[in-house]
């Protein structure tokens, strides 16, 4: 029987990792289908090629579901988060592998045993971050460790951003993958571990303070830390070590303004009742208003470079808002996916660097490794390729009986790590490394 790959979701981080199956399929007679809750825009991701099929489904459909998981030898699941447990059962239920770029939840945690039980393997985490930040950082963890050394502090950096050269407007910043975390992004706080003591930053607090920290090739960038650090520790098997944190890459500039969004509360899920005609300087001034913020406000403006921004999102417009947003998060939302958005000649860029702090032989070392790509365009764009290239790879590498591994995974170990790692530098993903006798 034909090897059938099965891709649910043909959405913007979906498009690399199309495009290269299809010439693995080509390559080793295999066969895919692509599904998507839009039937047209899977047609047009697949573009006619050979060995494979689109086809429309509802995902939330179980009959279609299952039908549509049955033949398939593994499965990708490129849907949105909250989606995956979903078709993780039906592949749990019909014996099939599944891969994923998504986070491991409680949801998957909770059949890990099921999974292991039946020889399978899930592989989740499987794209940037989560993904290459897991087995580049690993592969470095590790080599420290073989030779010795005694490690000290842990950074992981890594953000999506606008190439220089595509960099047009006053945030220095356009929308490459998913619009929503964006608008979330920050909102859990952060933990992480400074001079062996737990720091917690609240949401309020986060974009106050930014460093900044300079790239090979890119210059200066600045920094805010991600969510919960602390629960990476374990996975990269760090307890203990004194200073361990991740964080997201942005312009300063981008966090400057970004401040000022969350305190003028731009940002927030409460529903609201609004007038069918709503526009968004009656939606803006009616937010001032009612929150008495005029005096955060004018103080923000006082300040050239977030004036600017704010008048670049044209919150001053008469334009009638959708009925459908009732939110500030999702009104604030469909203005930037308009001011941000990539246009067709637009190249993306993602930006990853490790810093490992390490002792040996009583002496003390800093390795600073670091990544960066750049788009092709706003369809091939940076985001798309390293979310899509390493889970794509590590179908392959399963399919090919490279990968020879069962359970719940993420790509933390050197069975998986090793050759991912050896596919992506070869498509030009590699990392540059550099280290420092302190």
């Amino acid at each position: 029987m034909a090897i059938q790959i099965l891709i649910i979701g043909a959405g913007k981080s979906a498009t690399v990792l199309i495009n290269y199956l299809q010439q693995k399929a080509v390559e080793n007679d295999w066969y895919i289908v692509l599904a998507d809750a839009d039937a047209t825009i899977a047609a047009n991701k697949w573009k006619n090629a050979p060995n494979g099929h689109t086809i429309g489904i509802d995902i939330e459909d179980k009959e279609q579901r299952k039908a549509l998981i049955a033949p398939a030898t593994i499965v990708i699941s490129m849907l949105p988060a909250a989606l995956h447990f979903l078709v993780a059962k039906d592949c749990l239920a019909l014996g099939k592998s599944l891969f994923t770029a998504s986070y491991v939840d409680d949801n998957m945690k909770s059949i890990a045993q099921e999974i292991q039980h039946k020889d399978l393997l899930f592989v989740c985490e499987m794209g940037l971050d989560p993904g290459i930040d897991h087995m580049s950082a690993m592969e470095l963890i590790d080599r420290i460790k073989q030779k010795g050394g005694q490690i000290t502090g842990f950074k992981s950096h890594c953000g999506g951003l606008i190439a220089a050269e595509s960099d047009t407007n006053p945030w220095h910043y356009k929308i490459s993958w998913n619009p929503r975390n964006i608008i979330l992004a920050g909102k859990a706080g952060a933990i992480y571990i400074e001079s062996g003591e737990k720091k917690t930053i609240d949401y309020n607090s986060i974009f106050t303070t930014t460093p900044i920290i300079t790239i090979p090739t890119i210059g200066n960038l600045t920094y805010y830390p991600n969510r919960d650090s602390l629960a990476y520790m374990e996975t990269y098997e760090l307890q203990g070590i004194p200073n361990f944190v991740r964080t997201t890459l942005r312009h300063a500039e981008f966090c400057k303004g970004w401040n000022a969004i969350v305190q003028l509360q731009l940002t927030t899920e409460n529903t609201f009742s609004r007038d069918e005609k709503l526009t968004i300087i009656q939606w803006m001034d009616q937010h001032i208003e009612q929150n008495n913020l005029q005096i955060v406000l004018k103080t923000f403006c006082n300040d050239p470079i977030i004036e600017n921004q704010l008048e670049y999102l044209e919150l001053d417009r008469d334009l009638v808002i959708p009925l459908n947003l009732n939110t500030n998060a999702s009104i604030l939302q469909w203005i930037l996916e308009d001011k941000w958005k990539l246009v067709q000649s637009d190249m993306d860029m993602v930006v990853m660097m490790h810093e490992i702090n390490y002792t040996l032989n009583n002496k003390a070392y800093l390795v600073q490794s670091s990544m960066v790509l750049k788009g092709k365009n706003e369809l091939e764009t940076a985001m798309a390729t390293t979310v899509g290239l390493p889970l794509a790879m590590a179908a392959c590498a399963y399919l090919q009986g490279e990968i020879k591994l069962t359970g719940l995974q993420i790509p933390t170990t050197p069975i998986i790590y090793k050759p991912i790692l050896k596919r992506l530098a070869a498509a030009g993903i590699e990392f540059q490394e550099s280290e420092i006798k302190l």
